[in-house]
């Protein structure tokens, strides 16, 4: 596209001689025009964020295309009393190699990302003190400082509402969230990206974020649009499905629509993608193994799944035009796989693009192919949609 309109200003140079009046007027409204037409194609093609998790071997990262995100996130830290902290030696050695790959990839950002699944322990009591919030600002600061990272990402699962069992939540996390944002904003300025994970599903964006205080706050809001249908669901369905159905309401589109009205800014919004499957043991076996009574068995890795789900295996595998999402299916065993693939990352790394969105992101690369996976996928569709 930039070459295409540099030879139309070189050839207008041609017939439009800047020296006379009128042709100048001609001359310089065109290109007026032009420049306007050209910085909407650069608008409807800009590029989106590809960001992806870590919780790995810090040996693996080096055979991956790590050059492909535009932010790579260590998984994770931890509280130690009310200060950010990496646990020890060896998980400190895995941030210096994060933070070592920027050497060859400039573009890429490094962020320590707070808690995850179970890691979130003693949030709702650090995060409700005044004292707990500078303290643990001040360190997060210092740590990043120490590492030379790039921001920190929140992934407290889950404010004002139950996530890992056992874990306290109160209704006043609500507002200790956006206490806490308010605190690390002004203590990390506008040199570190500030983002937080958070839950894909309705009782979440009902009830556990203050959005539009919080939408002003960050930098990114990913989206945790996997495990939707999850280890403790009773029904199968698809975990990280595109759009809804009549039978399951919580979906990314669903998740998306819902904060946008809520008001935030649609560039903020991160939307995410599975890079593992979900494998769902079946007491009927009605639709395909969709929306049945069920229950959780087991997990594989994007890597290793098509080993499991073959014809051999007595798996069937199907494409759900109206979610835009994979399945398979053995009828004889009951067993239902729900995950992403190569087409389904291609759709929603679209989505991300058509609707604005801030980009994408993934649990996780170590889950992912060498070459030839995923994170290729979401790469070549970035690539060819900033092509024009």
């Amino acid at each position: 596209m930039q070459i295409f309109f540099k030879h139309i200003y070189l050839l207008l140079f041609k017939i439009c001689h800047p020296g006379q009046l009128v042709m100048k007027k001609y001359f310089l409204s065109v290109v007026a025009s032009l420049l306007l037409i050209q910085g909407l194609f650069a608008q409807k093609n800009k590029d989106i964020s590809a960001l992806g998790y870590f919780a790995g071997r810090t040996t693996a990262l080096d055979s991956f295309p790590v050059g492909k995100l535009t932010h790579l996130i260590y998984s994770f830290c931890h509280l130690k009393g009310n200060r950010l902290s990496v646990d020890n030696a060896y998980d400190s050695l895995q941030v210096k190699k994060m933070v070592s790959m920027k050497e060859k990839y400039p573009h890429l950002k490094v962020i320590l990302s707070l808690g995850g699944w179970g890691g979130c322990k003693d949030c709702s009591p650090v995060f409700a003190t005044k004292e707990g919030r500078k303290e643990f600002a001040q360190s997060a600061k210092e740590l990043m400082e120490y590492f030379q990272t790039d921001g920190i990402d929140l992934d407290w699962e889950y404010p004002a509402i139950s996530g890992f069992p056992g874990h306290v939540f109160t209704q006043g996390d609500k507002k200790n969230f956006t206490s806490l944002l308010k605190v690390l904003r002004r203590e990390l300025g506008k040199k570190y990206e500030i983002s937080f994970a958070a839950g894909g599903f309705d009782q979440y964006i009902d009830s556990s974020i203050e959005w539009k205080k919080a939408g002003r706050l960050v930098d990114k809001i990913n989206i945790m649009s996997y495990d939707l249908v999850n280890g403790f669901s009773t029904v199968s369905g698809h975990h990280t499905p595109l759009y809804s159905t009549p039978e399951q309401k919580q979906s990314t589109d669903n998740a998306v629509k819902r904060l946008i009205a809520e008001g935030v800014p649609s560039e903020k919004l991160i939307i995410g993608a599975a890079f593992y499957s979900r494998f769902f043991l079946l007491s009927e076996t009605n639709n395909n193994g969709l929306y049945d009574p069920a229950r959780f068995d087991h997990g594989v890795s994007y890597s290793r799944l098509y080993d499991s789900i073959t014809e051999a295996n007595g798996f069937v595998k199907y494409w759900d035009i109206v979610v835009e999402a994979p399945y398979a299916f053995n009828v004889e065993r009951k067993i239902l796989a729900t995950y992403d693939d190569s087409i389904s990352i291609s759709v929603k790394t679209r989505y991300a693009m058509e609707h604005k969105l801030g980009g994408i992101m993934f649990w996780q690369l170590m889950d992912d192919k060498f070459s030839g996976g995923l994170l290729d996928v979401i790469d070549k569709v970035r690539k060819a949609k900033n092509v024009e």
